[in-house]
């Protein structure tokens, strides 16, 4: 048996000695997975209870998925933009549907769907708001996380994001999240937008005050600013709903979208919102050479239909109940705070027992895999398939790391 399982070690010095630094994976070098199971290297296997920071909704290799990507492999898999494809038109109604807009632009990463909807939110500002040429502000909040692009760490309050990457894009505002009376206060007559995430994910699933995000919108309709909420994370059932957004019941004028529209198999982002906001695009203001690719709409089209049945919703929701009693259970036990919604928590470890790294490398150990940030925080977010059994073996592995 450890001869068996040697290949681990060497696999992980390759990783380091051929790729630049920019992440600090734990030791565990992935070959194969299903639902949400993953199998390493050497044939150990281990519960994946970050599910590719909600890339993977649906879980490892879902048939039905799988079966679109490889029914359109055979098929087109790249036109480019310069020519319509037969499932581009597909994707983006039923995404529209799904979404209650009418338009929806399809782009790759989720950064490239935030940077198209801050674009957008300029444009539109000029275009139709009628702010004076390069004077748009867009309001932020501290602890986001919205990508790394130039731009996005230019409103980063994550010195590990931002520092050294200057010189910084102008024209946002940061507030302290949760904070309308702030927000009220920030907004002006160049504000475009106001870009927030429903759920801070990167921050440690941070979910604000009851109440925020329908006065969020209210400020937005009575100021004239565009709300645009970022649901790359929280969205697509990872909380119980389609989006993050309708348990209070608030629709944005734009959602950006990215991580599980992709089915764990490709990556695929968009912005959908109405035809007043996206339609400020012309041809040649923007675009992507992937974005809308046909195996990307493929893969989504059903993506959008697996939502659609409300199956995820549902298992996410009753589910989440069961992962939050039992985290709760472990307060004062070695937890001091648990946060979160539907299979999405933010886990707060005592900062004298371990951090959330060492937390995260004994959960390994034990065949769970998490992901830390901040500190002694850890995040949950298994899969949606996930079945009972399986959250509760977690919370046990977890509280035996954590006694």
């Amino acid at each position: 048996m450890i001869v068996e399982r040697m290949r681990t070690p060497a696999a992980v010095g390759d990783a380091e000695r051929w790729t630049a630094h920019n992440y600090h994976p734990l030791p565990v070098v992935v070959a194969e997975a299903e639902g949400a199971w993953v199998t390493d290297v050497d044939g150990r296997r281990y519960l994946d209870c970050l599910a590719g920071y909600s890339a993977l909704n649906f879980g490892h290799r879902h048939p039905t998925l799988i079966a679109a990507a490889h029914a359109q492999l055979d098929r087109l898999t790249l036109t480019s933009r310069a020519f319509v494809h037969d499932q581009f038109a597909t994707f983006c109604r039923e995404l529209a549907e799904l979404c209650g807009k009418d338009l929806v632009l399809p782009m790759n990463t989720g950064a490239e769907a935030v940077e198209t909807a801050i674009k957008v939110a300029r444009k539109w500002g000029y275009q139709v708001k009628g702010v004076p040429d390069g004077q748009a502000t867009i309001i932020v909040a501290d602890g986001n996380f919205h990508g790394r692009t130039t731009t996005i760490v230019s409103f980063s309050t994550d010195s590990d994001a931002r520092d050294d990457f200057g010189p910084y894009t102008p024209g946002f505002r940061i507030v302290p999240y949760g904070d309308l009376a702030a927000l009220a206060d920030a907004i002006d007559d160049t504000t475009v937008a106001v870009l927030i995430e429903p759920i801070q994910g990167e921050q440690g699933v941070v979910v604000p005050p009851a109440g925020y995000l329908p006065g969020v919108r209210d400020l937005c309709t009575q100021r004239d600013v565009l709300f645009i909420a970022d649901e790359i994370q929280s969205g697509l059932g990872r909380t119980g709903e389609t989006f993050a957004c309708d348990h209070e019941g608030v629709r944005p004028d734009m959602y950006v979208l990215g991580k599980a529209l992709g089915g764990g198999i490709v990556p695929v982002s968009a912005v959908a919102a109405d035809r007043n906001v996206l339609g400020v695009l012309r041809p040649g203001q923007h675009g992507s050479t992937f974005g809308g690719n046909p195996l990307a709409c493929a893969v989504a089209t059903e993506v959008v239909r697996l939502l659609r049945t409300g199956e995820f919703q549902r298992r996410s929701t009753e589910l989440g109940v069961r992962l939050h009693t039992g985290l709760r259970s472990l307060v004062g036990e070695g937890l001091v705070a648990v946060r979160g919604r539907g299979l999405w928590a933010g886990v707060d470890i005592d900062p004298a027992l371990m951090t959330g790294r060492q937390a995260c490398e004994r959960l390994a150990e034990r065949g769970v895999l998490a992901k830390d940030t901040h500190g002694s925080t850890i995040r949950l977010a298994p899969p949606l398939v996930v079945e009972a059994a399986e959250i509760d073996h977690a919370i046990a592995q977890l509280a035996a790391v954590l006694h």
